[in-house]
């Protein structure tokens, strides 16, 4: 097995350069870390109660839910009919739910 290395360009050692002789860039030392502040605390002080906490808040995680959820199932269907609806691109869940209501609409359901 052969490696690949990339050797760094003469650009790559200029901006390296200019890292090393930026005087904002820096390791932090065990007195640095012993010296830091949580958020929590520093961002009342900087901007004001009210918009810290909206700052630190916890923000909702994927989709608004929606008052008509979706039901996940596992369903078997030929490889063609998936094939098909997949091949249509990004969307096809819905494509297929939205032919699978159009069905519904089409045909009387047994009660």
């Amino acid at each position: 097995m052969s490696r690949n290395i990339i050797m760094p360009t003469e650009e790559d050692a200029e901006i390296n350069a200019g890292i090393a002789a930026d005087p904002d860039t820096f390791e932090w030392t065990e007195e640095d870390f012993a010296k830091a502040r949580s958020a929590y605390e520093v961002l009342p002080e900087l901007f004001g109660v009210e918009i810290a906490d909206e700052m630190l808040r916890p923000k909702s995680k994927g989709r608004p839910r929606t008052e008509t959820p979706k039901v996940f199932i596992g369903i078997r269907l030929d490889a063609e009919v998936l094939e098909a609806f997949r091949a249509t691109g990004k969307g096809w869940q819905t494509r297929m739910n939205d032919a699978l209501k159009e069905w519904l609409k089409e045909h009387e359901m047994p009660t």
